[in-house]
């Protein structure tokens, strides 16, 4: 879930402020020497950073189903690239880009 904190930061990353409480419609914030952002642009931000997490799913399936890197590279020094392709071709096939 992107909380608050998340979006203040993706649309001013030197914003400083202080926030009491985590649901944008409930919370407080308190802009410390930063031009406030308003809470409809903030939850409009959030809607925005779920929309691009959730349509990176595959990313994360197929980052938790790839070989480590060292078995990657021992794939590539021993049987080539090519085999190394072939292994990887699985994790991209069972999680495509939609």
């Amino acid at each position: 879930m992107i909380n608050v904190t998340e979006a203040i930061k993706a649309i001013n990353s030197n914003a400083k402020y202080s926030i009491t409480g985590s649901d944008i419609d409930t919370c407080e914030i308190e802009w410390i020497d930063t031009t406030a952002i308003s809470k409809s642009d903030i939850k409009a931000k959030m809607a925005e950073l779920k929309t691009a997490y959730d349509n990176n799913k595959y990313q994360r399936d197929r980052a938790a189903e790839y070989p480590s890197i060292v078995d990657q590279l021992d794939k590539i020094y021993h049987d080539g690239i090519d085999e190394w392709k072939k292994v990887i071709k699985v994790t991209k096939d069972k999680y495509p880009k939609e």
